[in-house]
């Protein structure tokens, strides 16, 4: 127990009446009960706290979504293959014009990239934002160059492509989201490597929003007598940030008409892709999402499904899918009846990322996360509240699924080396023998001190960026692994 205050006068200073009611409302009052304990300081630092909330919001959302707890769960369908754009279906020609197709739009400005990177890497033992990471690749570069360098090469071959004989390159715009926890230490991060060779003007910075943790019975968890618990409001929480932000209408004003948006724990993501962005322009929907065919059933992965018969498109989360529907398989195919992985590689309009901004919120149902949460009691079993960036995916008036194939485009990096999967090591991994394989079919030839399944070769984004021209670096060349191979 802290030591009373020994200020006479602010021991014997209410709370503000009027706030103290507001949380009556509520049945958020408790939140004032070490209020006698309190130094004036702590009184004006918890008082602030609470008045920077919206708590008729808070209070919606929390109603709303320990209700839609106790709701029993919509049938879902799977997602028929003839929904699906596969690998198998795609000619190299189909290829090439969804590929110039993608670049003639990323040449006129049209598309943005937007990362979703607020999460710590406290999974991965770090208390630096995941995009810091470095995967212990041959360049030592950590997860940001890469996406980094990847939208510089895009810009590249854009003007390239579509340009020839100017020296005018596009500029793909980035907005960044973080959250309280890692917005300073990303900016500083990106301005101490000098934005790794992009205009500083192109990169765009923003927050997303914080919520209060609850208790099992709904009341807000205190961290500290004058602090309530917070986290992050998930990653869906972009589309509020966006708005509140101003974003959306910054990207109006620049001309952007499409957004690519991914998360920042994918080695092998690939930002600004302009086969998929000319696939999602080809199509005329609104949202799109790439999949990866589940490994096995019970990878931790979501899987898109329909709700309900001929129902929306939606995910389901692999912690609420039924362990029968996981493994089903379906007879005429022998895969997975719910196969389409997501891996949060999305792709929407700007159209709709506006009318989910402004629409979204409106349903207030966010996913309770049960946690151990610091407390004053040194842990609460509580709720963490978040919003995912799929839940939109239902409001979408079109949607579009395009395959991609897993050991070209995901390589998730979310647990610390020694755990069993998705780990630095195993990313790095998939990203060196991904390498490998370009450098072999562009002629090149390897030697290695240590078995080759446990190495290979790096590829700078800066020369190829899906394993294109490498020709001329390659050919009759040999190269000694493990290495990296730049201009």
């Amino acid at each position: 127990m802290r030591e009373p205050v020994l200020d006479s006068n602010a021991t014997s200073s209410p709370p503000p009446q009027e706030l103290l009611e507001r949380l009556k409302d509520y049945g958020q009052e408790d939140v004032f009960s070490l209020w006698d304990e309190l130094s004036p300081d702590e009184r004006d630092l918890l008082v602030k706290d609470i008045e920077s909330l919206d708590l008729s919001r808070i209070d919606r959302i929390i109603r709303c979504s320990f209700h839609s707890q106790g709701l029993p769960a919509a049938v879902i369908e799977p997602v028929p293959e003839t929904n699906v754009s596969t690998v198998e279906e795609r000619t190299m020609e189909d290829r090439e014009r969804l590929w110039k197709m993608g670049m003639k739009a990323i040449s006129e400005g049209k598309l943005a990239v937007l990362l979703l990177s607020g999460g710590q890497g406290t999974r991965l033992g770090s208390s630096d934002p995941k995009g810091c990471l470095n995967i212990g690749l041959p360049s030592g570069k950590s997860l940001f160059q890469l996406q980094a360098e990847r939208i510089l090469c895009v810009q590249r071959l854009a003007s390239q492509s579509v340009n020839e004989g100017s020296n005018n390159t596009p500029h793909i715009h980035w907005y960044i989201m973080t959250s309280p926890f890692t917005d300073e230490a990303t900016r500083k991060y990106f301005e101490s490597h000098k934005y790794f060779g992009l205009e500083a003007d192109q990169i765009t910075f923003f927050q997303q929003g914080t919520i209060p943790c609850v208790s099992k019975d709904g009341r807000f968890i205190m961290e500290t007598p004058f602090r309530l618990a917070k986290s992050p409001d998930g990653n869906g929480g972009v589309y509020s940030a966006l708005k509140f932000s101003r974003l959306l209408e910054d990207m109006s004003m620049r001309g952007i008409k499409y957004i690519d948006c991914y998360g920042v724990d994918n080695a092998l993501v690939r930002v600004a892709d302009p086969t998929f962005l000319g696939y999602f322009i080809d199509k005329g929907v609104t949202s799109a999402a790439k999949v990866v065919r589940k490994a096995y059933p019970q990878e931790k992965v979501g899987v898109f499904v329909r709700r309900g018969k001929g129902g929306p498109l939606s995910v389901v989360e692999y912690s609420e899918l039924d362990p029968s529907l996981s493994s089903a398989i379906n007879q005429q195919t022998g895969r997975l009846r719910f196969c389409w992985s997501n891996v949060c590689l999305h792709m929407f309009t700007l159209d709709f990322l506006n009318q989910v901004a402004n629409g979204l919120e409106k349903d207030s149902v966010y996913h309770l996360a049960e946690k151990n949460i610091p407390s004053i009691h040194g842990h609460t079993l509580g709720y963490k509240l978040e919003q995912f960036i799929f839940d939109a995916f239902p409001y979408a008036p079109s949607t579009a699924l395009f395959e991609v194939l897993r050991d070209e485009e995901f390589a998730p990096v979310k647990n610390a080396n020694g755990s069993n999967f998705d780990t630095p090591d195993s990313a790095r991994l998939l990203v060196l023998r991904l390498h490998t394989r370009w450098v072999v079919a562009a002629g090149g030839f390897l030697t290695h001190s240590v078995p080759l399944y446990a190495t290979g070769v790096e590829v700078s984004p800066l020369c190829s960026y899906a394993g294109e021209n490498l020709e001329a670096i390659c050919r009759g060349r040999t190269f000694h692994a493990p290495c990296e191979i730049s201009f």
